[in-house]
């Protein structure tokens, strides 16, 4: 059972996620509070496992409580926030204070939303609290996904492999680099794209991250990298030096024109419980890179990616997963590592040596 104590200025808010989360058998409220101050006298009798937290509260704010916390009683937080692109800069200062994951706010009324909240909240608590646990405690059983990349962009048939693996004699296109995380990712994307050179080919970037927040995530990599990174725009092409992160809520695809690779945003329903989905990338990458792509799947709970991952080195592709010792959480490529789609595990400070070993050998000198 993981326990969960909710703080939040809105008893409504409060009153929706207590709904949400108590559907859920593995997951027991054992209290709420209406700001920091309040829950100082209440969360030590309650003893979550995982604290959802907001930002913007009287008297004290939740980033000032989440500094305090870490330093005083170590937790997994989750950031549950409904700030918009002018506060997103608080969110990505919440990571980089030790909050394990960031959700937005249910919108009360709004029947997808709350159905979509509802699986979001759920993974999100799951991860926090294996998180917590890890790199030894139980990992609760996950609810299956609902729908697969197959409804955003559909699988190759078996038959069609070979056209997918002609792009192997295809020298003029440059090679690519595919890249999906989830929980954890946001520090080991800073690691690996940090230690890229400026000559790194073009890099497609799915992470698990809600709207608004990934552009602030994308211009604080940007001011910290080597490389250029950006949030990507539908038709962005993809070149030599530039890193296209995924706008939260919106699917990524990579396509190819001539010899050109651009992304396609898109909009569509959830795919193993995500938008954008890592599987939807990889498979794109597939389909229109083959053996001139890489595809690195790092930390994060659930299998996101997994599939895509295979159909990846299906093509040719070279494929890389995180290593377990460096993952906050080893579900991704830990799924990819089982179903053979991984040629390669790695520790996250050596992914970027690796890839660049890689690609001296592979593409530099054909």
């Amino acid at each position: 059972m993981i326990r969960v104590f909710i703080i939040d200025d809105s008893a409504l808010v409060r009153e929706t996620i207590k709904d949400i989360l108590s559907a859920d058998p593995e997951i027991k409220i054992t209290g709420t509070a209406h700001n920091p101050i309040s829950a100082m006298n209440t969360l030590p009798k309650a003893k979550p496992d995982v604290l959802i937290l907001d930002i913007q509260m009287p008297e004290m704010d939740g980033l000032t409580y989440l500094k305090k916390i870490m330093q005083e009683n170590p937790m997994p937080v989750v950031i549950c926030s409904s700030l918009t692109q002018n506060g997103s800069r608080e969110i990505i200062d919440a990571f980089a204070y030790g909050a394990v994951e960031v959700i937005t706010k249910p919108k009360i009324g709004t029947k997808r939303f709350i159905e979509e909240s509802r699986v979001r909240f759920i993974d999100a608590v799951k991860a926090a609290f294996i998180a917590k646990l890890f790199p030894s405690g139980h990992s609760p059983e996950a609810v299956p996904p609902k729908l697969t990349a197959d409804v955003i962009l559909a699988a190759p048939a078996d038959s069609s492999l070979k056209t997918f693996l002609k792009l192997k004699n295809t020298p003029r296109l440059d090679p690519l680099i595919a890249v999906g995380a989830s929980t954890g990712g946001t520090e080991a994307l800073r690691v690996f794209l940090k230690s890229l050179p400026e000559s790194t080919p073009g890099i497609a970037v799915v992470q698990h991250m809600p709207e608004n927040f990934t552009r602030a995530f994308a211009d604080q990599l940007n001011r910290e990298c080597s490389i250029t990174i950006r949030e990507a725009e539908n038709n962005d092409e993809l070149r030599s030096g530039l890193a296209l992160i995924a706008p939260g809520n919106r699917h990524m695809l990579v396509k190819r024109k001539g010899f050109t690779y651009y992304v396609e945003i898109k909009d569509g329903p959830l795919v193993n419980r995500h938008r954008p989905s890592v599987d939807v990338l990889f498979r794109s990458a597939a389909r229109y890179a083959g053996a001139n792509a890489v595809g690195v799947i790092m930390t994060g709970m659930g299998d996101d990616g997994a599939q895509g991952l295979l159909e990846m080195k299906n093509a040719g592709a070279y494929t890389i997963a995180q290593d377990e010792q460096s993952s906050v959480v080893f579900g991704m490529p830990k799924e990819a590592i089982k179903r053979g789609a991984v040629d390669r595990v790695v520790p996250l400070h050596e992914i970027s040596s690796v890839i660049i070993n890689l690609l001296n050998r592979k593409f530099l000198n054909k």
